[in-house]
């Protein structure tokens, strides 16, 4: 592999006066292509009625934008490394709001889906940049309160995606409602590229010309396609795609195997893999710590379309009411996350260990409400539970990126972040697809919504329960606690 040298950057680690500044700028970008997971789904009646198509037409709207979303984050982050995480920040975010501009003036629905999947694809470049951006602005606890902000953004910006289009759809009506759903991104978009420019600064790059010859092209390649077998058939479970598409998981064996070969042997010849094995077999906490988010994504990420689905066909709620009915969960999290992010410094896995269990025991007790309370009660008998929940997932999403990145070098903090976002996709897709599945076959069988409504949450929780499992292995010691061995602290300066 060729020499690898620095360029020219007005970066300087923990001591920049624009750190913080920087960080809400990015993390302003992140929440608005966080909150494009879940707000399109209060607007698929809206986009029915507008477009004159039926729900299955409709459903590539919603489960494209995941799809490609997932298969874009780890070239994404390796980009980042490359070539500098505020150029791909602006680049990516650039052609997000341009293809938001696309999605909300779509006049078929075969245009609408061609801006969403390629909206997905921008959106999962720009990810990986905000925690890549933090590994390399900030240092000691003061990357703990950052990553306390980056988990606030994930956990508020999944719970209120319904309330905040249900707001727009209130507001802008019919039929054209939903356009705004994906227009409302210009403004906001164009003010948070001005402030980046002006704010974000910029970071390390390797050698331009010299990763222009060696990007992983293979490895994307492969990668991608392993990513796309996995999570094709669960995105579209909705329309029976696990019966019809499972032979999509058999393919995904060999070329999961393909690219872990290919990727040792770029290291082999000691060239910029996509992946570094390494991130798993060498790094502390990184494959415990992947494990712990992925999981818990399954059980998290899947109850807001259960939530939904039940508030709206049961309870009869609107979108609008639907979405606030949960925003307890959400103030919570938007308190733990920060709280929480203070303590990781100095009570580590413990603070993840607590917000399961609170997570368990909120989410638990909602789905025994469910089975003893009236439904015109339910609402309100919930709140506090979920508010218990909530004050869990905050504590949960941020202090485990803290630890999980925390023994990554800089240099690969961007393909790292999207290696664990990228198995935060796949359990939020796995989730919310299991969870829908229970909620239906129980619903359907017991012709009680409220009992499919409970056991869907107590599945949930047995998912929660896994993830706490998984963080009690690791804080004993048996699981993610290795050493960097023959892993340079530091890629850039050693050449790898």
């Amino acid at each position: 592999m060729p020499r690898v040298t620095t360029q020219p950057t007005d970066f300087a680690p923990g001591a920049d006066p624009r750190r913080w500044r920087a960080l809400v700028v990015t993390l302003a970008g992140g929440f608005m292509i966080l909150l494009d997971v879940s707000i399109v789904t209060v607007a698929i009646p809206s986009i029915e009625k507008g477009l004159g198509t039926s729900a299955s037409g409709v459903q590539w709207v919603v489960s494209g934008y995941p799809l490609t979303f997932g298969l874009a984050l780890v070239a994404g982050g390796r980009l980042g490394d490359a070539f500098g995480r505020r150029n791909m920040y602006l680049i990516a975010l650039t052609g997000f709001v341009a293809t938001s501009v696309l999605a909300g003036l779509a006049p078929t629905l075969t245009l609408l889906v061609v801006a969403r999947l390629l909206q997905g694809l921008v959106a999962g470049m720009v990810t990986p940049q905000n925690g890549g951006l933090i590994q390399d602005l900030f240092r000691g606890p003061e990357r703990g309160r950052a990553f306390g902000l980056l988990g606030a953004t994930i956990g508020i910006s999944t719970a209120a995606g319904p309330v905040i289009g249900g707001f727009i759809l209130g507001v802008a009506g019919e039929p054209n409602g939903w356009r705004w759903v994906f227009l409302v991104n210009l403004p906001f978009g164009l003010l948070t590229l001005v402030l980046a420019l002006l704010l974000v600064p910029r970071t390390p790059k390797r050698d331009t010309r010299a990763d222009r010859a060696d990007i992983d092209l293979l490895g994307i390649l492969l990668l991608g396609l392993t990513v796309l077998c996995v999570m094709f058939p669960i995105v579209l479970s909705d329309s029976d795609g696990v019966r019809r598409f499972w032979w999509l998981f058999v393919v995904a064996l060999p070329l999961g195997w393909a690219f872990h070969r290919w990727e040792h042997r770029r290291v082999a010849d000691e060239r910029a893999p996509l992946v570094d094995m390494r991130l798993f077999t060498s790094t502390a906490g990184y494959s415990s710590g992947a494990a712990v988010a992925t999981v818990y994504f399954c059980g998290f990420s899947g109850i807001w379309l259960v939530f939904a689905v039940y508030f709206q066909t049961d309870l009869g709620l609107s979108p609008l009411e639907s979405g606030l009915a949960v925003t307890s969960f959400s103030l919570g999290s938007a308190v733990s996350s920060w709280i929480a992010g203070r303590l990781v410094a100095r009570w580590g896995r413990w603070v993840t260990i607590t917000g399961l269990v609170l997570m368990v025991v909120g989410l638990g007790v909602v789905g025994l409400l469910g089975f003893v309370v009236a439904k015109d009660s339910l609402v309100v008998a919930i709140a506090f539970p979920l508010l218990v929940a909530g004050v869990g997932g905050g504590a949960v999403i941020s202090p485990n990126t803290t630890l999980t990145l925390a023994c990554v070098p800089t240099t690969m903090s961007g393909v790292a972040s999207g290696v664990l976002q990228t198995g935060q996709r796949l359990g939020s897709a796995v989730g919310t697809a299991v969870l829908a599945a229970v909620f239906h076959a129980v619903a359907s069988a017991s012709g009680v919504p409220a009992t499919g409504f409970s056991v869907a949450m107590l599945a949930a929780v047995i998912l929660i329960l896994v993830a706490l499992a998984l963080a009690f292995v690791e804080r004993s010691g048996r699981i993610g606690n290795t050493v960097l061995e023959n892993f340079p602290s530091d890629p850039i300066a050693s050449g790898h």
